[in-house]
């Protein structure tokens, strides 16, 4: 493994641990460089701030969960993916409480609403007809679940986290068909 990946990993488990003593907005980039042993001028060399540091975590953990079920099984991406929100719930409940520029809801959102533009780019074989209001429809919808469900006091398992939204995109569906007619 390349002495990048190496400092990163370092760097994003400090972050997690000091995550499980406070919150993210008391965390300073000092905080994990003293933790970790490294200097401030390291930390700086792979990541522009705390937030991009988070975020990276993020980016990494679902580029695994790629690599193992590849691009086609969107099913089980999807089952993975709420897999590994739910076991890593406190780690996302303390991101998905920061607000704003830079904000892991921020990427989240920015991340989903690529990867909805290719989706349905190849449903429909369409990439100029998918409008920026659906897409930011559909990655807000999606954000928004995410944080209710991890937030919450007592989050559903998984699967039943997936039922539900599978539930509630069929009712959309059927609702659309029947104002169609």
């Amino acid at each position: 493994m390349p002495d990048s990946n190496i400092t990163k990993k370092a760097l994003a488990s400090t972050l997690k641990e000091l995550m499980n003593e406070k919150s993210f907005a008391k965390i300073s980039v000092t905080d994990i460089c003293e933790r970790c042993g490294m200097n401030r001028k390291s930390f700086y060399y792979h990541f522009q701030d705390k937030y991009d540091l988070a975020n990276w975590i993020f980016d990494m953990n679902f580029l695994t969960i790629m690599k193992k079920y590849g691009h086609e099984d969107s099913q089980t991406i999807a089952r993975e993916l709420c897999y590994h929100f739910y076991v890593e719930r406190n780690f996302y409940r303390k991101l998905l409480k920061i607000e704003g520029q830079n904000s892991f809801k921020e990427h989240f959102h920015d991340f989903l609403y690529s990867l909805f533009h290719t989706k349905l780019s190849e449903m429909t074989g369409d990439i100029e007809g998918i409008s920026e209001f659906q897409l930011n429809f559909f990655s807000d919808a999606v954000v928004s679940t995410f944080d209710r469900w991890l937030t919450g006091y007592d989050p559903i398992e998984p699967e039943e986290f997936l039922s539900e939204f599978r539930l509630c995109l069929q009712c959309i569906s059927s609702i659309d068909k029947k104002i169609a007619h």
